[in-house]
């Protein structure tokens, strides 16, 4: 080789060296920021190696949201709409990876394109597949959202049957079940068979390997039958769960008091429970313990839509506390960790769509730091 041609080598590996040394220079400085946000909030510090933490497995439905692409006018009224994934389950699992947790889900999808574009979007987001069945026989669930001028919502949904009402218990994947640490489930899954028997398998076995149960009803009125047979079904399964999350509409509905106090959450209160929560939109949320209870702020951010807010909320929390479940004994630790679910909830409003717009563990700090 030349001297010529040495020296250009030369040159080209300095350069490459100098640019490695900065690249890597500038991504330990966001690490140390990150780690030194984390110690002043005083949240759980997300390790590097996702291997290490505690599996949150969500277990329930996972569709096509379509959201107007204009608020304020009913569905007929809009000019388009933007295809956006969605399913609160799904949501709640996303959430926790997004924030660089760890998180499978547990479901049915239909054997068609919407089907296995949601199980790529689940993959795509480091959430863990092998929990997915796919039906030849049924499409993949489809819901209509109407957007107020608020960012509120209401739904429209397309699912007769849908893929995701029939699951059966023996398609049920009972070794990652079993090796969760919590499990999470709402209420939609209780409307029909099969799928309320794989979801009452899935949470026995659940339990009997040690999981924590958290339970976020989601409330969708126009999916049952009757108000009563909602009430009834959804508060079938609610002396197994130890953590619940409720709105304060969903509260509404299942005590049938429009009073929103202490003394109505309280009435849903039962001897297995260790955490009742109720959030309360853009008046944050309150939090009830056996031995303290109390609110934590919400933030001010100018929403969009409020589709998925709640499963951040719930998603962030659940990362919080999924290796160190002692933070439900301690008020002022809980407390940060809630005004954390109340950041990503926020988050969540300012988009459309609820997982295009789960937070990163950076966006949810950097709020928090702001505020």
């Amino acid at each position: 080789m030349t001297s010529k041609a040495l020296n250009h080598l030369f040159t080209l590996l300095n350069h490459y060296i100098n640019y490695t040394n900065l690249r890597s220079l500038i991504i330990l400085s966001i690490i140390f920021v990150l780690r030194s946000l984390e110690h002043k909030l005083d949240l759980v510090p997300m390790s590097s190696n996702v291997e290490k933490k505690g599996l949150i497995v969500s277990f329930g439905e996972m569709l096509i949201d379509f959201v107007p692409t204009e608020s304020g006018v009913s569905l007929a009224q809009s000019p388009g709409f933007l295809k956006a994934p969605g399913g609160a389950p799904a949501n709640v699992a996303i959430a926790v990876t997004r924030l660089g947790g760890r998180a499978a889900f547990v479901g049915k999808l239909g054997d068609d394109e919407f089907g296995h574009m949601l199980a790529g979007i689940l993959r795509e987001n480091g959430v863990e597949d092998k929990g997915i069945n796919f039906d030849k026989g049924a499409r993949t669930a489809l819901a209509f959202v109407t957007l107020r001028s608020d960012g509120d919502r209401e739904f429209m949904f397309y699912r007769n049957p849908s893929a995701d009402m029939l699951l059966r218990p023996d398609e049920l994947n009972l070794e990652l079940i079993r090796s969760a640490k919590v499990f999470h489930y709402g209420s939609i899954s209780l409307i029909t068979e099969p799928c309320r028997s794989a979801h009452l398998k899935a949470m026995e076995v659940a339990k009997e390997a040690g999981a924590l149960l958290s339970y976020d009803p989601n409330l969708r009125e126009p999916l049952w039958s009757s108000p009563e047979e909602a009430r009834t079904q959804i508060m079938s399964i609610w002396d197994k769960a130890e953590i619940i999350k409720v709105s304060d509409v969903e509260i509404e509905f299942l005590t049938q008091n429009k009073t929103i106090d202490d003394e109505s959450a309280m009435s849903l209160w039962h001897p297995n429970l260790k955490l009742l929560l109720v959030t309360l939109g853009e008046k944050g949320c309150r939090y009830y313990t056996k031995g303290f209870h109390g609110s934590v702020e919400a933030f001010d951010v100018s929403a969009v839509d409020t589709t998925g807010a709640g499963d951040s909320f719930i998603g962030a929390f659940l990362s919080q506390i999924v290796d160190d479940q002692t933070v439900l004994e301690e008020e002022e630790r809980l407390r940060k960790v809630l005004r954390f679910a109340n950041a990503c909830g926020a988050i969540t409003t300012t988009k459309k769509g609820a997982i295009p717009a789960l937070p990163s563990e950076c966006e949810a700090l950097s709020l928090l730091k702001d505020k």
